[in-house]
């Protein structure tokens, strides 16, 4: 499973997701937007504006919507 996570420095809601993916034992990829321009670059090529952006598998969660975010890793 693949696992990437679009975040910034002050982002509640991305600390909550990568909170959530740690306490489960779930390996992601982290790219911060503050630190890295190009990770804001993707980010805003995919048409997004605000983080977290969640990709598993290639599936788009914006925000920490854990509904979706358990029925896309139960597939």
């Amino acid at each position: 499973m693949n696992i990437e996570i679009y975040t910034n420095d002050k982002c509640g809601s991305c600390v909550k997701a990568k909170e959530y993916f740690d306490s489960n034992e779930i390996g992601y990829i982290e790219h911060n937007i503050s630190k890295n321009s190009n990770a804001r670059k993707e980010l805003i090529g995919m048409g997004y504006m605000s983080v977290p952006v969640i990709i598993i598998d290639g599936q788009h969660v914006l925000g920490f919507d854990l509904n979706r975010i358990k029925s896309l890793l139960d597939k």
